[in-house]
């Protein structure tokens, strides 16, 4: 495993699937060669340029068109632009023998085991022996697809199942034949988590495999229930969303979007194929799923399935759900239930669906019924599609996006109680699970010394999950806890290591969680090496709690605001400036007061998914805990001689007044919040835990200084306040920033250039705080601000006033 490395990949179709997979692989470095078809003939567009069929453009038209379409997607495949650079194109006619460079040809064309096998027969002539070969399908046997093929292609080849879309769906299945070598298996496995950021996921050759086995059973049995109980669209979409740890998208949105005769498909080819299947009925097409089938209602593709959106009567576009009794569209309703009312406060996500299982209401009988049907199947899938049960968790976390796993939740409701439970209601139990209760195993997981364990079910005993040891949890830690607060827990995470993390709602940073910063800082100089800051919420903070914000300011109490903006001026200059390495290992939204927790820390190890950027100016304020002030020392310390001074001063000024937000780690190093040299981004978000305490030791046993505070920033005064003033009022004539975003960026221009200083001046960190806290209050002040902030509180966004 150790000789094998990956420099290029081919991939074979340039399909929705295809390209996406080409970008991926291209956002991490790898060199990729995208191939399609060439075309039979000639668009019109071709005939009137008076091109042939000979030509490298037409040639090259599809794969072409399909990769410009990947690359203008929303959200983008791409970490950065930049990696596009890393693509070459071609087709299947004229560039299959350029397969030969590469490590990896992967195949992703249509799911035709004719067309694929016709690919493999072409593939088979180039490809160098010894190099990987493997497909895509989302479910045809892989077996099928090693049939007649030569030894050494058999040895190298097996299922890499990617899920849509492949960047941002964590999900790899990796599916063997009996004639894989080992070697293959441990690589994939090994760099599609290292290198491609994936759960890599060892599946049997079954059909679906796992997650599409598990998912689309889950999607039927909630059909079935939307019948028995009289449920609608939007009564399940309420229940199946993120009150109980699923996606936005629910069960009919995600429908749409996978495509109505995908869904179909694959329940219909389990049906087929799995006769000793003991739910094999739950996979039988309802009528009015195949009518919508027939309609070619088909989702998002066709332009109407579950939802069609159209035009209302003010011009606006209207969401309307269908009526699965009529069949006919009307507009959408917010249901209410008392379970869902009463569950909702509660941030804990197993307590919370424990609270959803005793509603006594329809959606209680919902949640029990959809519980009980999924884990009596994911019981009897074992040892059929996998022989453990974390496979089955993890793929139904990092491909359907799953919070908590199927076993998780079994876990959490408890699991001897559950199986009373389902027994009264007739849902049956796989054995292997009534004998885990009697040998006194009462759950499918447990943690020991910080290591996750799960109930083996070969071996009748609990072992460690393999490959955990690259991975940290916090949570696991809890017998681990040197200090708490309603709001953080700090834990020894070995060698010497602090760890810190918080769970408040959007992981917003309120008078605990900074108090938890400075408390776990002092402990760590006391008695430790350094500290690690970070949480397994779904993002790591949204920033300062703006609730709190908004009480003190319209209560006009500036005293105690005050108070509040030097506390976490000062938290985040204690993370500068402590005597131990701080490191912050962030993912998903990392905005405002969390992004400059950031910009103070030593080092920053980020999730490649990070989305982070000082996005105070869209509240009508500016960053005000130490963000400001260190953008203009930045600023400060990129100011060349080659060029005029105001412009390093200026990009940074417009990162903060136009409120940007990197699209991945990648883009945050652009916009100057991540630093090459010092900072890293991790591929696997599950790695980055880890990563940041490896850092934290590094840095201490390098002999680790407490730097000293800047006093020699060199601010520009007037020589860059009127430059950027013009540049504000520009923006205001041309209908591009409100009368309060100009103040609000006068204030911002004012506090980055010193103030209305007569020269350039060298000043102090302090300096600048001072400026940016009275720049802050005094915008707390602002009607149009207060209106802001209680819009943002109501809807989540910002008025536009």
């Amino acid at each position: 495993m150790a000789t094998r490395s990956i420099k290029k990949v081919a991939v074979l179709g340039s399909g929705v699937m295809g390209s996406r997979i080409a970008c991926h692989f291209a956002g991490i470095g790898v060199q990729v060669l995208l191939l399609d078809i060439a075309p039979a003939e000639l668009n019109e567009q071709e005939k009137k340029q008076g091109l042939s069929l000979e030509d490298t453009a037409v040639r090259n038209r599809i794969v072409n068109a399909a990769l410009a379409a990947a690359v203008k997607s929303n959200p983008s495949p791409l970490y950065a632009k930049e990696a596009l650079e890393l693509i070459t194109v071609g087709n299947f006619t004229d560039n299959m023998p350029d397969i030969g460079d590469c490590d990896w040809t992967l195949e992703a064309v249509v799911e035709r085991l004719d067309i694929k096998r016709q690919l493999f027969d072409e593939a088979e002539k180039y490809r160098k022996p010894g190099t990987l070969i493997t497909s895509n399908t989302s479910g045809i046997p892989i077996s099928l697809m090693a049939e007649g093929r030569s030894d050494d292609f058999k040895k190298h080849f097996c299922g890499t199942h990617f899920f849509n879309p492949p960047r941002y769906l964590r999900l790899l299945e990796i599916i063997p034949t009996p004639s894989t070598d080992p070697e293959v298996i441990a690589f994939l496995m090994h760099y599609g988590d290292l290198h491609l950021g994936k759960t890599t996921v060892l599946c049997k050759d079954t059909p679906a495999f796992i997650a599409n086995r598990i998912g689309v059973f889950a999607m039927m049995h909630t059909f079935a229930l939307v019948e028995k109980i009289g449920l609608t669209i939007d009564e399940i979409e309420a229940l199946t969303g993120p009150v109980f740890g699923r996606p936005k998208s629910a069960t009919f949105r995600t429908a749409d979007v996978v495509g109505i005769d995908t869904l179909i498909k694959v329940a219909n080819g389990v049906y087929e194929h799995c006769p000793d299947d003991e739910a094999r009925n739950s996979f039988v097409i309802p009528g009015w799923l195949q009518q919508m089938a027939d309609n070619k209602w088909l989702g998002d593709k066709t332009g109407q399935g579950f939802f069609k959106k159209i035009k209302g009567e003010d011009g606006k576009s209207v969401i309307l759900a269908l009526d699965l009794q009529t069949n006919e569209y009307k507009p959408r309703t917010k249901p209410k239930f008392a379970a869902l009312e009463a569950a909702k406060p509660i941030e804990d996500l197993p307590a919370r669906i424990k609270a959803l299982m005793q509603g006594k209401d329809k959606a209680g009988s919902f949640f029990r019924q959809f519980h009980y049907g999924l884990f009596s199947y994911i019981s009897h899938r074992i040892p059929e599609i996998s022989d453990d049960i974390y496979r089955i968790d993890d793929a139904m976390k990092a491909g359907f996006g799953w919070e908590i796993g199927a076993f998780e939740s079994w876990d959490a409701l408890g699991v001897e109680h559950t199986v009373n439970k389902m027994k009264e209601e007739g849902y049956p139990v796989a054995n292997w699970v009534m004998e885990m209760i009697q040998n006194g195993c009462p759950s499918f997981y447990s943690v020991e010394n910080g290591k996750r364990l799960y109930y083996d079910v070969g071996s009748k005993s609990y072992r460690p999950i393999p490959g955990s040891e690259a991975f940290i949890v916090m949570k696991n830690f809890e017998n681990q806890v040197v200090w708490k607060n309603s709001a953080c827990r700090t834990y020894r995470l070995g060698d010497e290591v602090l760890g810190l993390e918080w769970n408040t709602k959007m992981g917003s940073m309120g008078g605990e969680v900074l108090e938890g910063i400075q408390r776990s800082i002092s402990l760590a100089e006391k008695d430790f090496k350094g500290l690690v800051i970070a949480n397994e919420g779904q993002n790591f903070s949204a920033g300062a709690n703006v609730a709190m914000i908004f009480m003190f300011a319209i209560e006009q109490e500036f005293d105690e605001l005050d108070m509040a903006v030097r506390m976490f001026q000062q938290t985040m200059m204690r993370a500068r400036y402590s005597s131990i390495p701080v490191v912050v290992a962030p993912h998903g939204l990392t905005l405002g007061g969390a992004c400059e927790l950031s910009l103070h820390a030593d080092k920053v190890c980020a999730a490649a998914e990070t989305y982070t950027g000082l996005v105070e100016t869209g509240l009508g304020l500016i960053p005000g805990g130490g963000g400001t002030k260190e953008f203009t020392l930045r600023a400060a310390d990129e100011m060349h001689e080659d060029e005029p001074e105001t412009i390093t001063l200026k990009n940074r000024f417009f990162t903060i007044a136009t409120a940007k937000v990197s699209g991945s780690a990648a883009e945050a190093y652009r916009l100057g919040i991540l630093k090459k040299g010092r900072d890293e981004t991790v591929i696997n978000q599950g790695r980055r835990i880890l990563e940041a305490k490896k850092s934290v030791i590094e840095l201490y046993d390098s002999g680790y200084q407490t730097p000293v505070q800047r006093k020699d920033i060199k601010v520009l005064g007037r020589s860059a306040l009127g430059a950027l003033y013009a540049g504000i009022y520009g923006m205001q004539q041309a209908g591009y920033a409100t009368d309060h975003d100009a103040l609000t960026a006068k204030k911002l221009a004012y506090t980055m250039c010193g103030g209305d200083l007569s020269e350039p001046t060298p000043v102090s960190e302090q300096y600048l705080l001072d400026l940016e806290r009275e720049a802050f209050l005094s915008l707390c002040g602002e009607k149009k601000t207060l209106e802001r902030i209680q819009s943002v509180l109501k809807t989540g966004k910002p008025v536009r006033n």
